[in-house]
């Protein structure tokens, strides 16, 4: 964290603003020009000139960025603290030490990895890029392993817990999080970076900014790659993005155009294994294992999963008053891709066809391919009535079409359709399902924030989302789809916040926010002949802040209260996702406290603590017989909702010994959870502790140039811990004894990542 008082290099674009000294040095006829270049759209800043100073006009709140007026539960990331947690590889690590927070990879901090915030997992967290949700439609969730370094392209990623600021797409039931793309800054850099770790992890990546060029042109780039062996068996990963953009800044407009790519391939490591596995060999890993005739072990090399990405995004702000702002922005997201399975001693039945043979298991090798399409327009105005006074409206409309299908690539022996000899390989597939969903999502919202004395400020909102879902065809099951679902949603918020002077804050804020299940919670439930619902959360929040030049501390209540929340069953579809279920009642109750004291200029502390319960309030759910006659209801009374730890916390110890040189002793500790909703202590997760360490230090060079060389030693107690992966179980109708079946994913032992970074 940038400690109070310390200054941003000067080719870091924190706010986009240039310094009063950079504006009067310019000829005077290119001053203008110069200082309209500073505006930034979606929760930047709009410098104009008055005379030979810079002023600096309010924030666009378009991305749905809460200021310091917004009655909400805040953490804001500047540039500099991104750069600097870069190292952790993939965004979720980098936030690994913000309030709230719990990150788990399948296998330590490279390839699939996900988060957490108060338990509420990714799925119903908002992640959105300058106001466009990145969030997949259909699933819901953000795949950070499709584009590497996405906290590389942030000017600033602002973290909200609760219900957080409305913007298009699902609404957030836990957290969103705002991030706010590079943007031109006053002069031009560049930086060079090289890094490498634990696992033949290597990084590489660069960037570059013009700064504001002439008529008012601005471009800037990064290009990331990652490629590493992984700590688990077959987990190597390919990962590489790329991020442009090119700007117009006039008087009273800017035009930006983003495009971003994510390119990956990684090895499959979403099964876990189980806890004999793990104890014979901790990277042991089931994907793509097979036997041959003698019973030697092998295994298949394309085990992999394969996905590219491209965001095509166009950005305008009209300043049309000093009262009346107006935006708009339009989103062309595709996506395609595929993974790539050996399936040993399976059913052929599971293809529609038959083996010449007679037999009716074999070997085969197939893919689960998709590609998909979202379209997504937004527009929205910002009206200034008075001083004291902001008013705030827009709508967004997305479109969503996404293609599943399967191709079988290879069988070991001779497969009969219809009674004819098929031949079937990689050149000549045979598709054995293939199914479409269609989504449309029409979101409207306004929002008042006013001044009802100098202290006391009042904030609403309200949003209205109208959703309209449909899936249809043969799933990889070969069962026939046909769902199709309206959903109408009204999610409104109030608000208030009560600044007594510039070092004390008291806000507090009540929302009502409903969303629809996700692609895959509908899929399962719907083969099953039943019913999944949409589900709805009341969230209260009351916090208190305080300042000042050595101390910030920060401390909030909250109360998520559900009804029919989707909660993790502990059951995992075959690619990967935790499958939800519907929870009658639920509750999430916590205390969350953020404290930094800074004792001098070489020494500070910075922590957090949740403590918080999460309960579902008489959980029943069915259970399969052992003998998989059917399922019976069971009933487990108050229980603990599923991968929700009671305890979360943080520490950091940094100490400047020198001038450009810091060393940092990073503590992070969560607490006992649970696989599934049942609480029984066969499907509990162990508590654990991570000791961290990390180093920097830079060597400044003339004309501003640096180097900065980075080194972080992970878990150096070398803790060994697993977290949870599949799990289920079994019960005997007679005795009402379980039989469980559950898989982990082991994390890594102490492990290390350095980098080098010349900046220019």
């Amino acid at each position: 964290m940038l400690a109070k008082g310390e200054k941003m290099k000067k080719h870091t674009r924190s706010s986009g603003r240039y310094r009063k000294k950079m504006a009067t040095q310019k000829k005077r006829k290119r001053m203008p020009l110069g200082l309209a270049s500073l505006f930034l759209v979606f929760g930047l800043q709009l410098p104009i000139l008055a005379q030979d100073t810079v002023k600096t006009l309010p924030e666009v709140n378009v991305t749905g960025r809460a200021d310091a007026k917004t009655p909400m539960t805040t953490t804001t990331l500047n540039q500099q603290e991104l750069d600097e947690a870069k190292i952790a590889l993939s965004l979720p690590y980098m936030l690994e030490l913000q309030p709230s927070v719990v990150v788990s990879g399948e296998n330590g901090f490279t390839g699939g990895t996900r988060i957490s915030i108060r338990g509420v997992n990714a799925s119903r967290i908002n992640v959105n890029i300058n106001g466009i949700t990145l969030n997949d439609p259909e699933s819901q969730e953000v795949f950070w392993y499709n584009i590497p370094n996405l906290g590389g392209m942030a000017q600033s990623l602002q973290v909200q817990r609760g219900a957080g600021v409305s913007v298009g797409g699902s609404p957030s039931f836990g957290a969103a999080m705002n991030l706010q793309t590079l943007t031109a800054g006053g002069v031009p850099y560049g930086n060079v970076e090289l890094g490498f770790g634990s696992w033949n992890t290597l990084t590489q990546g660069i960037s570059f900014g013009t700064g504001l060029m002439k008529h008012g042109f601005a471009f800037e780039g990064t290009y990331n790659g990652i490629t590493t062996d992984g700590f688990i068996r077959g987990s190597g990963a390919d990962q590489q993005s790329l991020f442009l953009t090119a700007s117009h800044y006039g008087v009273r407009s800017m035009l930006r155009a983003v495009f971003i790519l994510g390119h990956q391939t990684t090895g499959i490591t979403w099964n876990g294994a189980t806890a004999d596995q793990l104890d014979l060999d901790r990277r042991y890993n089931p994907a793509g294992e097979y036997f041959d005739a003698e019973g030697n072990r092998h295994y298949y090399k394309d085990e992999t999963d394969n996905y590219n990405q491209r965001h095509y995004q166009l950005y305008y702000t009209y300043i049309a008053s000093k009262r009346i702002t107006l935006d708009a922005a339009f989103d062309f997201t595709h996506g395609d891709g595929y993974y790539e399975n050996y399936r040993y001693n399976k059913n052929v039945g599971q293809y529609g066809l038959n083996l010449l043979n007679g037999n009716t298991k074999s070997d085969f090798i197939h893919r689960k391919e998709m590609y998909n399409s979202a379209y997504t327009g937004t527009v929205s105005a910002r009206y200034t009535p008075s001083d004291k006074t902001i008013l705030h409206f827009g709508e967004t409309f997305v479109y969503y079409d996404g293609n599943h299908f399967g191709n079988l690539l290879w069988s070991q022996d001779s497969l009969n359709f219809e009674g004819q000899y098929m031949e079937v390989d990689k050149a000549s597939p045979y598709e054995w399902y293939r199914n479409k969903g269609i989504k449309q999502d029409n979101t409207f919202f306004a929002r008042i924030n006013t001044d009802l004395s100098d202290a006391l400020n009042l904030y609403a909102e309200a949003q209205m989302r109208i959703v309209d879902y449909a899936i249809f065809g043969i799933e990889a099951e070969r069962e026939n789809l046909d769902f199709h679902e309206k959903y109408l949603f009204f999610n409104p918020k109030v608000g208030t916040n009560y600044q007594f002077n510039d070092r004390h804050r008291l806000y507090f804020m009540a929302a009502v926010v409903s969303r629809e299940p996700t692609r895959s919670d509908i899929k399962e439930t719907y083969l099953e002949g039943d019913t999944i619902k949409a589900e709805t959360m009341l969230d209260i929040e009351l916090g208190y802040n305080v300042t000042n030049e050595r101390l910030s501390f920060n401390t909030n209540l909250y109360a998520m209260l559900y009804r029919d929340q989707l909660t993790p069953s502990g059951n995992w579809s075959p690619s990967g996702y935790a499958l939800m279920e519907n929870v009658d009642r639920s509750y999430r109750l916590g205390l969350e406290l953020a404290a930094g004291y800074r004792f001098s200029k070489m020494f500070s502390l910075d922590g957090n603590l949740t403590v918080s319960t999460n309960r579902i309030i008489d959980y029943t759910c069915m259970v399969t017989l052992d003998d998989w006659s059917g399922k019976q209801l069971m009933s487990f009374g108050n229980t603990h909702l599923a991968l929700s730890p009671s305890v979360i916390g943080a520490a950091i110890a940094t100490l400047r010994p020198f001038k450009n040189a810091k060393l940092q002793l990073i503590g992070k500790y969560v607490g006992k959870q649970y696989a599934d909703n049942s609480s029984r202590e066969e499907m509990k997760v162990d508590p654990y502790l991570l000791l961290n360490a990390r180093a920097s230090y830079i060597m400044h060079f003339s004309k501003g140039s640096e180097l900065e060389f980075q080194l972080a030693v992970n878990n150096i107690l070398d803790h060994d811990y697993r977290l949870s992966a599949y799990s289920s179980s079994t019960v005997n109708a007679a005795t009402g004894d379980f039989t469980y079946d559950r898989t982990y994913f082991q994390q890594p032992g102490i492990n290390l990542m350095g980098r080098v970074i010349y900046r220019f």
